[in-house]
């Protein structure tokens, strides 16, 4: 590694970049870190810059103005608007995929197509695009239910359709080809299979064809305890998931990881960034459901403290092309972060509440904040849905939960909600 100290601009405003720049902190490489538009966490720890994400144009001035040496995006919106692509050409170093590259989270019809192309196991599909709406109720005659339709396109998480009859289905399709439920991302379709399994989440950090395999997570998306409810954005995470046991890790590389690191080379794409890999597991046999080209949320929470490599000089090194995977050294502990939401998430929730958070964390819990903003006073306050993600880390994934919870009691918020049985599936079968 350059003995050059780096400035370090982390692009967006969740716990994701709030554990990002705990890890800036924490680098001998950084010299100075900068958060845009970062929120009221960050900003008691970094100095945050007003920037709309989607304006790449903005993204690159702000950078110039503040002459950084190393970008990091946290988003997978301004990577699909090609914000890595304009960086790069003004000679700014980024972590983060190109245009290219990010296709994968940008157009699910793209990604099915990759996977099918390279032999990657994943769900039978069948694509659809605007106007092919009653082809597209036809297809189902090829499907049991539930069913899966997904707009093709960005959709903040919310563009997946799980329908149980062939009148939810065909309303789906009909809406989202229309644009009425997700407007343009709906303008393409995939009618998928349900994959009925376990789900887990693989994250690596690549670049080109050499990549560090992070330990398998498990997030829970559901509001409610038990996953009952609506989905969310996350309600918390664990690592590593035992779910994940060493023959599916096999399995997953050999499968999964390795033709399409060797599928984007053929397709001339170099990727340099995150690459999320979202798999169901169905009969010991893991398939992909996702890519995600950027880290999870809040599964960063968990993965980026297990390093005990610097995780920013593992992302520079892939952003560089010189990463040396066999360098990489993992913590062996177990990790857990619990979301606390404002209360009435993810339908109506309120904002602008005090929190005030216990004054001394133990050594192994840290606090990263998500949707909170600093008030006139300095004070915290909620900002979002999902507001703060309590991280704690032990010897077995019982010890890390049991001091995660302990903090979390001592938060005083009005509207604090959060559930208590993160990690349960685990945590039960090691009993």
């Amino acid at each position: 590694m350059s003995e050059t100290k780096l400035k370090t601009l982390v692009i967006g405003s969740g716990g994701r970049e709030h554990a990002i720049v705990k890890s800036c902190l924490k680098s001998a490489l950084i010299s100075e870190v900068i958060a845009a538009p970062g929120n009221g966490g960050i900003a008691k720890e970094a100095k945050c810059l007003p920037l709309d994400v989607t304006d790449v144009d903005a993204t690159v001035a702000l950078a110039e103005a503040e002459k950084v040496d190393f970008v990091i995006v946290g988003p997978e919106v301004p990577l699909c608007l090609g914000v890595t692509d304009a960086l790069q050409a003004k000679g700014i170093t980024v972590y983060g995929p190109n245009k290219a590259g990010a296709q994968l989270e940008g157009s699910k019809v793209f990604t099915k197509d990759f996977l099918n192309k390279y032999k990657i196991p994943t769900a039978k599909s069948d694509t659809f695009s605007k106007g092919e709406a009653d082809d597209a109720v036809k297809a189902l005659e090829n499907y049991s239910y539930p069913v899966v339709v997904k707009a093709s396109g960005l959709a903040a998480g919310k563009g997946v359709i799980i329908a149980q009859s062939r009148e939810e289905a065909e309303t789906a399709i009909r809406q989202t080809l229309s644009g009425e439920l997700f407007g343009n991302s709906g303008a393409e379709i995939l009618i998928e299979e349900f994959l009925d399994g376990e789900e887990s989440s693989i994250t690596i950090m690549v670049s080109g064809e050499n990549y560090v395999y992070l330990p398998a997570a498990q997030d829970h998306k559901r509001i409610g305890e038990k996953d009952s409810g609506p989905n969310t954005g996350g309600m918390g995470a664990y690592a590593p998931a035992a779910v994940v046991n060493e023959s599916i890790k096999a399995q997953v590389i050999s499968d999964v990881i390795e033709p399409t690191l060797k599928g984007l080379v053929a397709e001339g794409i170099d990727f340099r960034g995150t690459l999320f890999i979202g798999i169901m597991i169905v009969d010991g046999i893991a398939k992909v459901l996702e890519f995600n080209v950027r880290f999870g949320d809040p599964e960063t929470q968990v993965l980026l403290p297990l390093l005990e490599t610097d995780p920013i000089s593992i992302m520079f090194h892939c952003a560089k092309g010189t990463l040396k995977p066999e360098a990489v050294k993992l913590k062996p502990e177990y990790a857990i972060v619990i979301v606390a939401a404002a209360k009435g998430y993810p339908e109506a929730y309120p904002k602008g509440e005090t929190i005030t958070l216990p004054d001394n964390l133990p050594t192994n819990v840290e606090i990263v904040h998500a949707g909170t903003k600093l008030g006139d006073k300095g004070e915290i306050l909620s900002n979002g849905g999902r507001v703060l993600g309590i991280t704690a880390f032990g010897k077995s994934l019982k010890d890390a939960a049991t001091d995660a919870y302990k903090v979390c009691d001592a938060i005083e918020w009005n509207s604090i909600y959060f559930r208590r049985d993160i990690g349960y599936r685990q945590l039960t079968r090691e009993q």
